[in-house]
């Protein structure tokens, strides 16, 4: 039996994480908004309603963005791809209450002030014309605050993570810091993302193709080095520490076994990039980009080249296709795949 609490909240994004969100703080008795810039998606959750993982339908007010004005005290989840967060940002600067639960670090989102971010490890994936999610990949969320915040904040901070916690759908853990988190999330959706999405394939395949295998173990040892010498702390995500995947990456065999362990857990899960790959826009730029603009100085080649690489396919529209992993292998320099 949920306790109805009288909250109400404008979810930015009916997507795999925002119906995620909306299902949690719905049967946590919030008064839920979804706003959403996809006109079949908006009119679908209208007529039939929000879903996930085949459970019962949950009635929630639906919203297009061009309608949605919010009142300055409205608390906002931002679920959205970082290329939307512009338009978004200009229209909620008042709101005394944001929190986005998003991938990737967005420079004009970076600046503002909000209290408080959330990270999901679980995957979840939504269809593009209606409000029907589901979780691919189990995980937890984990929410805390982003800079020093004041009592008030705090306490709208362990609401919000208690109205999680009461949907019941996933672990919630309210951490006195969330950047630790943020930067060991980037560290895995940099090395992720840009190497699936332009080969067109499922997350398991980056530990069973060979080449990729061997891009993915190279990126995610240059994302943790750069992420080091940043002098980012990183907080473990999963079932180890990055300081722990490192020691497994520099140990010879280890890799190889240890991804035969974890490929079930991600066959059929798709990175969020997968979908943007020929459109024109991708997240590219809060991903690999943030780790250049952190490196400064400091080697990143393969972090650059696919940069290149996916910039190319999104500017050519070009279709993923594994032919693309050979070719970044090619720009890269002598010695960066050993």
């Amino acid at each position: 039996m949920f306790i109805k609490i009288k909250s109400s909240v404008h979810i930015l994004g009916a997507g795999g994480i925002g119906i995620a969100a909306a299902t949690c703080l719905e049967r946590a008795g919030w008064d839920v908004t979804m706003v959403e810039s996809n006109l079949s998606k908006v009119d679908a959750g209208r007529h039939d309603g929000m879903m996930l993982d085949g459970q019962s339908t949950q009635r929630v007010t639906f919203v297009h963005f061009d309608q949605w004005s919010p009142k300055p005290d409205t608390t906002v989840l931002l679920c959205t791809k970082t290329f939307d967060n512009s338009a978004i940002l200009h229209r909620i600067a008042d709101t005394t209450m944001l929190l986005p639960i998003q991938n990737g670090y967005d420079p004009h989102l970076e600046r503002l002030n909000h209290p408080a971010e959330a990270i999901a490890s679980f995957v979840s994936a939504c269809p593009v014309d209606r409000p029907a999610a589901r979780i691919t990949r189990a995980g937890s969320l984990h929410i805390g605050p982003r800079r020093t915040v004041t009592g008030n904040e705090q306490e709208q901070i362990k609401v919000l993570a208690a109205a999680f916690a009461k949907g019941e759908l996933f672990p919630v853990e309210c951490v006195a810091n969330v950047c630790p988190f943020k930067a060991t999330k980037l560290m895995y959706n940099a090395a992720i993302s840009p190497l699936a999405a332009s080969a067109g394939v499922d997350n398991a395949q980056l530990l069973v193709d060979p080449l990729a295998q061997k891009l993915f173990f190279a990126l995610l040892r240059e994302n943790y080095a750069i992420l080091h010498h940043a002098g980012l702390a990183l907080e473990k995500i999963g079932p180890f520490h990055p300081d722990t995947v490192m020691s497994i990456l520099r140990t010879p065999f280890l890799p190889q076994l240890m991804g035969l362990f974890f490929r079930p857990s991600l066959r059929g899960t798709y990175c969020s990039m997968s979908p943007d790959m020929g459109s024109g826009r991708t997240e590219i730029e809060a991903y690999n980009g943030h780790l250049v603009r952190l490196a400064g100085d400091f080697p990143c080649p393969i972090n650059s080249a696919v940069i290149t690489l996916v910039d190319r396919i999104s500017r050519e529209r070009l279709a993923p296709a594994r032919a693309h992993l050979h070719h970044l292998a090619e720009t890269l320099p002598d010695g960066v795949l050993q």
